[in-house]
């Protein structure tokens, strides 16, 4: 009885060692396939988005909104750099599978796209809305994103905005009233308690203790959301695109005069000041010009947009 007894603990622990043993190779294997396969949903995820952005960038659209649902927790990453004649827009995505984030997804790239936000933004479901930046013609729509995990306040905004703000009806943006203690607390002209400041007459946004000098709500608003660094490389890019647009009207111009049509403007000296553009804090001097341009433009019988 005892041998036996014996044999048939030894014969249940060689059982239970094996079933272990598989159990763990087998979780392996699971989770090296979920890896794998995790930054090859990453990056159909990253397709996708670029693929749903395409709406909010048509050329005569008004200020347009829309949210992106994803069926699990996902990490958008922005990046941007300016390489090349109009720089790249680059977007990346993680999403998160058994309580760990995956792995990133392929870099993908597109040239026409201005996405302004966070490093990155986290969650399910994103806002996003768009405004067109005329500089002083159209020069392409900012996009601004957000992670509805992510609410602001926006305390005592001039009436324009408030009134935007308020027809746009995101539900992670709020005006004045702010229902909660973690929200993003966005002041105008205040210092009270805000974790960002607005100078709206002094065109510059205070924020994680760096200043991003902005002209037109547009820009604003792209500082509101964005990182510093984001902010910078891609306000390049958007006076890049409009001092290429600036070169295309100068020669239409030509042309215009060429057939009697004359269109009195000094659209070739603007080209000029943004072909020198630095930092965000030359956009004062920029504005002054553009804003000289956009009324040459109307005042001519033969206008160039």
């Amino acid at each position: 009885m005892k041998k036996s007894g014996l044999e048939f603990s030894f014969t249940w622990l060689f059982a239970v060692i094996i079933g272990a043993v598989i159990i763990v190779l087998a979780l392996y294997a699971a989770t090296k396939i979920a890896g794998s396969g995790g930054a090859e949903t990453s990056t159909a995820a990253a397709k996708e988005i670029g693929i749903l952005l395409n709406p909010l960038e048509t050329s005569f659209q008004q200020d347009t909104t829309t949210t992106l649902v994803l069926p699990t927790d996902t990490r958008i990453y922005n990046k941007c750099d300016n390489f090349g004649n109009f720089g790249h827009q680059i977007i990346q995505t993680s999403q998160k599978s058994f309580n760990k984030w995956g792995e990133l997804s392929t870099e993908i790239e597109f040239e026409n796209k201005y996405l302004f936000s966070d490093d990155f933004e986290e969650g399910e479901v994103f806002h996003i809305f768009s405004k067109a930046f005329d500089f002083p013609f159209k020069v392409a729509d900012a996009i601004y994103v957000t992670s509805s995990d992510k609410r602001y306040c926006f305390i005592n905004p001039p009436g324009d905005v408030e009134e935007e703000l308020t027809v746009l009806n995101q539900s992670n943006l709020f005006v004045n009233e702010c229902p909660e203690q973690n929200m993003v607390r966005v002041c105008f002209d205040s210092s009270d308690n805000c974790d960002v400041k607005v100078r709206y007459t002094s065109g510059y946004v205070e924020k994680n203790s760096t200043r991003m000098y902005f002209e037109t709500d547009t820009l604003m608003y792209a500082a509101i959301f964005s990182d510093n660094k984001i902010y910078e490389c891609q306000v390049k890019r958007l006076i890049s695109r409009a001092e290429e647009l600036a070169s295309l009207y100068g020669k239409k111009a030509s042309i215009l005069s060429e057939k009697q049509c004359s269109f009195n403007t000094d659209i070739r000296n603007f080209e000029i000041l943004l072909g020198n553009y630095a930092d965000p804090q030359d956009l004062g001097i920029l504005l002054v010009k553009s804003n000289q341009i956009k009324q040459e433009n109307e005042d001519s019988p033969c206008r160039l947009w």
